[in-house]
């Protein structure tokens, strides 16, 4: 009975496994939909177009310790710069964010 049920499981597994590398694209909403997101769940991964993704945040609590928020901005099904919330970024000695 296990050798007939081992291949049952696995053929369910792989099945399942598309769905859970998908995450939301920034790109199939309007901007105030991504801002939403990502104010309702605090931190989470959205795609950015095409292969390209990143983890954004409502605020600093979503962050490591010793990691601060920088501005993020992504592309939205309306508009090419379209402010979502925040990156957490670990700071390097010297470095300057007066560019974020």
């Amino acid at each position: 009975m296990r050798i007939a049920v081992a291949p049952v499981v696995l053929c369910l597994a792989l099945a399942a496994t598309p769905c859970l590398a998908q995450r939301p694209s920034t790109t199939a909403m309007t901007c105030r939909q991504a801002k939403f997101l990502v104010d309702r769940r605090g931190g989470l991964v959205l795609g950015t177009g095409g292969q390209t993704y990143d983890r954004f945040v409502r605020d600093r609590s979503f962050c490591e310790v010793t990691e601060i928020t920088v501005p993020a901005f992504v592309p939205a099904g309306d508009t090419p710069r379209c402010f979502v919330g925040y990156r957490c970024i670990e700071p390097g000695r010297g470095d300057r964010f007066d560019d974020f």
